[in-house]
């Protein structure tokens, strides 16, 4: 399936790489691609993640601290956002 970064979970990865690089730049890298190697999986396994906290989404933890959180349209997989797990999501 082909996967689509939404770009909601564009800015969250561009916030997260801006947040993380200030304090471990090679740290920045690795979750990077963490989060790359998480949509590529999903690719090949589009149920991998456990149902998400918003009908009809599920979630992946491609790092320990983060959520990303996708639903399946079509044939392809759209990621909707990249969550630390600390922040309160969804808002209500």
């Amino acid at each position: 399936m082909m996967v689509i970064w939404s770009p909601q979970a564009h800015d969250d990865r561009a916030a997260i790489w801006d947040h993380v690089v200030a304090e471990d730049p090679r740290a920045t890298n690795r979750l990077d691609q963490l989060f790359s190697q998480a949509a590529a999986d999903l690719a090949e396994f589009p149920a991998l993640g456990r149902p998400g906290l918003i009908p009809g989404t599920r979630e992946l933890f491609p790092a320990t601290h983060y959520r990303l959180v996708y639903e399946t349209r079509g044939g392809q997989i759209v990621i909707l956002a990249l969550v630390h797990t600390a922040r309160r999501w969804p808002t209500p």
